[in-house]
């Protein structure tokens, strides 16, 4: 990486970290660009040249996120040697995480209640279908390795999906124990449906 390239990638991440710091503050919708330019001492300019808009400066800190808990996934999912320990592992870790995450609150907000450009929109989209596919080559392997006697692994991803994306909405206000529970039960339900 040339000097031009390390200060681009310095100065991305000091307005993603200043952001991250506001968004988890005062929420998606309250954070406005001239309160990162304060915070960052870089012109609006600047931040739009580097993430082209408030909502690819958010989505950018999402897809970090992610990239986050799929290393930390990745670096644990040796623990679990069955596909159906790999669930029951994915769906604790999902709910430690979604517990725990400051982003949680603001990136509900954002996909709830912001209105999104259709550059965003499509990489929601392909951030989706990454978690569907995720699924898919899980439950795949499952079947391979005769844990499950399913032909549709395509449809069983996107409900495994919205299994856990259901979860995180309803465990939010639980107290962690009770949400660990319910993401167990809700993991004992989908195998109990695909086994």
């Amino acid at each position: 990486m040339n000097k031009k390239q390390l200060q681009t990638e310095q100065t991305k991440k000091r307005i993603a970290d200043a952001a991250r710091a506001l968004f988890v503050q005062k929420g998606y919708k309250a954070t406005a660009i001239e309160e990162i330019v304060k915070a960052t001492g870089c012109s609006a300019g600047n931040i739009y040249y580097h993430f082209k808009s408030k909502e690819g400066l958010f989505l950018h800190l999402i897809e970090e996120w992610n990239r986050e808990w799929e290393e930390n996934w990745l670096a644990k999912e040796s623990l679990y040697p069955t596909t159906i320990d790999k669930l029951y592992g994915i769906a604790e870790h999902l709910a430690h995480d979604q517990l725990n995450h400051p982003l949680t609150k603001a990136v509900d907000e954002f996909f709830n209640n912001a209105e999104k450009a259709s550059d965003i929109e499509e990489r929601l989209n392909e951030m989706v279908q990454g978690y569907v596919d995720f699924n898919r080559q899980l439950l795949q392997r499952g079947v391979d390795s005769g844990e499950f006697k399913v032909k549709d692994v395509n449809g069983l991803a996107i409900i495994l999906d919205a299994l856990m994306l259901g979860l995180n909405q309803h465990t939010r206000r639980m107290e962690r124990e009770e949400a660990l529970a319910a993401y167990r039960l809700g993991m004992d339900v989908f195998l109990h449906g695909i086994r």
